[in-house]
């Protein structure tokens, strides 16, 4: 028993000592919980008024129009929504969303403040359906909200058998494309620049190590952060480690990849003559960089326009299965 109203699956899980996915699953009369523990939740649930996805059943019932934008910055909490990748997806969701009849909410979440966050927004009476902007290192918490949650479409890395909805890049595949490019230019060395704390950038990582063990060329790992006020000094202080060991840069991101250049044009490092750069994003300042980026596309308009499309399909009550999109070289001149 406990004085604190339970509103959400998360606090009834509390309660009941299992985790929101078993909750999830077992108020959905679902067969993968057993029949003790699935009776003693929905008894729990009769004790205390709870009824799954009580107010995604009423927003259902009386639509309000708007549709919630999560970003989820469990890796990286100083990363900011003006990052570039952010802005050009969310300015391809708004706009779809805007020709479909919905008006977006935007949220930043820090989810080492607030685990209950994805049932607060989802329970909040506000919103419609759900789109969550990177997995972060909140996989295992999407996909409990899955189980009970049918309106929510996630961007981010798929992997074999996970139930939320997914749409996004093939991010193995454009890490092997990406070490693939910078091998043939040459280089006997890469390294990668990244937070493989992320889903996204470790099957980058993952893919880059792939194509580079098969063809016998070390690669390492150096961690970079994304967030504005550590990007460039991270930089700067594992620059002369990257450069004695490496002749060609994988950076997981454009971003990355713009301020490495800026770094190495500071020192008056020829790229690609001294070091060749591969980015990942192709974003639109990719093509207007000195020397122009050579970089792995992912079609971003594309994506918005699944992301919109499959939860519409999710909100008129169907499933509907993720959308991995191919990634694309884009060769220019850093490599």
């Amino acid at each position: 028993m406990t004085d604190k109203p339970i509103r959400t699956i998360t606090d009834l899980a509390r309660l009941a000592g299992v985790s929101p996915g078993t909750v999830s699953r077992a108020l959905a009369g679902k067969s993968l919980v057993n029949a003790k523990t699935k009776e003693r939740i929905q008894a729990l649930a009769r004790e205390h008024g709870f009824q799954l996805n009580q107010m995604a059943s009423k927003l259902r019932r009386q639509k309000t129009g708007v549709i919630g934008v999560a970003i989820p910055l469990g890796h990286d909490h100083r990363q900011h929504i003006s990052d570039s990748f952010f802005m050009t997806l969310l300015g391809h969701l708004a706009d779809e969303l805007t020709e479909r009849g919905y008006d977006l909410m935007l949220r930043r979440v820090i989810p080492e403040n607030n685990e209950d966050w994805l049932d607060q927004f989802i329970g909040s009476g506000m919103i419609d359906g759900l789109i969550v902007i990177g997995q972060s290192d909140q996989f295992d918490r999407i996909e409990d909200v899955a189980d009970g949650y049918l309106p929510m479409v996630v961007w981010g890395n798929h992997q074999e058998g996970q139930r939320h909805c997914v749409v996004g890049t093939d991010n193995r595949l454009g890490g092997k494309l990406a070490a693939e490019r910078l091998i043939a230019a040459g280089v006997t060395s890469i390294a990668f620049l990244g937070d493989v704390g992320a889903m996204e950038f470790a099957a980058r990582y993952a893919g880059a190590q792939e194509a580079a063990g098969r063809l016998a060329v070390p690669i390492k790992n150096f961690t970079i952060h994304l967030s504005p006020d550590r990007i460039s000094s991270e930089i700067a202080s594992q620059l002369d480690e990257v450069l004695s060991n490496s002749d060609g840069v994988f950076a997981a991101t454009d971003t990355i990849a713009f301020a490495l250049l800026r770094e190495l044009q500071t020192r008056k490092v020829a790229v690609p003559d001294n070091v060749k750069v591969v980015g990942f994003d192709d974003l639109p300042i990719a093509s207007q960089t000195s020397p122009r980026l050579t970089t792995i596309h992912q079609d971003i308009a594309a994506g918005a326009r699944g992301m919109v499309d499959l939860l519409l399909r999710r909100l008129d009550g169907n499933s509907s299965e993720s959308l991995i999109l191919p990634p694309k070289l884009v060769i220019r001149e850093t490599a």
